[in-house]
């Protein structure tokens, strides 16, 4: 056994047993997610337009993931796995904008609060409705049957939206009708001058006291930061405009960009200056793949080569730049071409401080620690991916599934999926084809309520059978 991996079990071990008292030592934890933002937009990705300092800084102290997905194409649904280590559809998350997070799931918020964290949510929400009452999606949106704030959801802090806003002056514009900054639960007005400014600002704004009251609490916390950059309305402020001059249109989303990168740098700052940065597990991912069927204007988000964009199961719309920091137990400068999900944050997590689940209810991520950590080289449980109940993947080790069309890749040598290979491979595409069905077998059971028990759940929406037969590709 390496000396790195000794030590690597040596902390899993030692944290186990310390979560188990009541002067626990657990580390920090802090979700970083952007919205909408392509794999090939930032600096550690190979980017050499969009300034991104902090992010590549952050990056280059852990490990970057080279090959990491996002639960869905779409927000609402990778927000949920995130969240729960389970797949969207099975709490029936089928799209952005539908469903809600039941009460009835198990959150990392809800075992962390367990285990003694201060727990905060901050930036974009996105997993059911703020009101009873009104929706930014209308009455379409069934507020009062999805209201599902964090402030409900285990979470004793929270500074949030119900959905998307434009990226300057967030309170204003268009997208704030009926979705305004609810600060714990109270509705702000659109014209608070703590609203002015670029959006990424405005939610670090919210997060930073949060932190600064746990760290002197001597508190963990869990912190989540779910920018709304760069999804539309991608509006920059003037000095981010004035560092892309003559680029036009697109100046502004590279500076929207920018805007959320120089908030991560505030985030780290403020980490270490609290002396905390070296006790804090950070992980940080996109919510998908970019906006507009490709870059233009001011959608001007890069796949970095991989085919489809946001609302695409091929990998354009679901793997995106990530990594994870954690000084002392994830080597940094380091970087990870496994396939990891944001499906793996909560058993992860729930590892790490030692929770035991209650039930036996079906996860579809699994504990990636030592994979962080570089002691092992891949995932073993198959990742599965469902777009509105009409498109579905299936990734098994280097092969991809895409169905309804049928179509078998070999992510390993053909990463950018030109070529299908399901008539060369029959056995395989049949083996892949009848494994995802299995697993949505289970989704199935579960979005029926057979987790929950007598808890009462109803599902929102009744099940969308899986299409198997080959049609056209999405």
């Amino acid at each position: 056994m390496s000396v790195r991996r000794w030590l690597a079990v040596l902390g899993c071990v030692l944290m186990a047993a310390a979560a188990s008292g009541e002067n626990a030592q657990r580390p920090n934890i802090v979700l970083i997610m952007a919205d909408d933002l392509g794999y090939g937009d930032t600096g550690f990705n190979g980017n050499t337009l969009i300034q991104t300092p902090h992010l590549d800084a952050l990056a280059a102290e852990g490990v970057t993931l080279t090959h990491f997905y996002s639960g869905n194409s779409v927000c609402s649904p990778t927000r949920a796995t995130a969240l729960t280590g389970r797949h969207h559809d099975r709490m029936g998350i089928w799209n952005a904008n539908v469903g809600h997070l039941p009460k009835q799931e198990v959150t990392l918020a809800q075992i962390l609060k367990a285990k003694g964290y201060a727990t905060g949510h901050f930036g974009k929400w996105h997993l059911g409705t703020l009101s009873r009452t009104m929706s930014s999606k209308g009455e379409r949106r069934k507020p009062a049957l999805n209201y599902a704030p964090p402030w409900e959801r285990d979470y004793d802090a929270s500074f949030v939206t119900e959905s998307a806003v434009q990226l300057w002056d967030p309170g204003l514009g268009k997208r704030s009708t009926n979705n305004p900054f609810f600060e714990n639960g109270v509705a702000l007005d659109g014209d608070d001058p703590s609203l002015r400014g670029g959006a990424s600002r405005v939610v670090v704004d919210r997060m930073v006291p949060f932190v600064e009251t746990s760290v002197e609490a001597d508190t963990p916390f869990f912190a989540v930061c779910w920018f709304h950059a760069p999804h539309t309305d991608v509006i920059a402020g003037p000095e981010y405009l004035a560092m892309y001059p003559r680029h036009g249109e697109a100046a502004h989303y590279y500076g929207c960009v920018t805007e959320m990168d120089d908030q991560v740098g505030r985030i780290v700052k403020l980490l270490k200056d609290r002396g905390v940065f070296d006790s804090t597990l950070i992980f940080f991912c996109s919510d998908n793949g970019p906006e507009g069927k490709q870059p233009g204007g001011r959608n001007m988000g890069e796949t970095a080569g991989y085919r489809g964009r946001k609302r695409a199961l091929y990998d354009g719309g679901v793997r995106v730049p990530a990594f994870a920091v954690w000084p002392g137990m994830i080597e940094s400068g380091t970087k990870s071409d496994a396939v990891l999900s944001t499906l793996d944050y909560f058993p992860t997590v729930q590892n790490i401080v030692g929770y035991t689940m209650s039930d036996d209810r079906p996860l579809d991520g699994e504990d990636v620690l030592d994979i962080l950590t570089g002691d092992r080289d891949q995932r073993t449980t198959p990742l599965v991916f469902r777009y509105r109940g009409k498109f579905s993947s299936w990734i098994d080790g280097p092969y991809k599934l895409v169905m309804p069309a049928g179509e078998l890749y070999d992510m390993e040598n053909d990463p950018f999926e030109t070529t299908d290979v399901s008539a060369e491979m029959p056995k395989k595409t049949e083996a892949m084809t009848q494994a995802l069905a299995e697993r949505f077998e289970s989704i199935r059971a579960s979005h029926a309520g057979a987790d929950y028990g007598d808890a009462g759940f109803e599902p929102v929406d009744p099940w969308r059978p899986l299409q198997l037969q080959p049609k056209e590709s999405p």
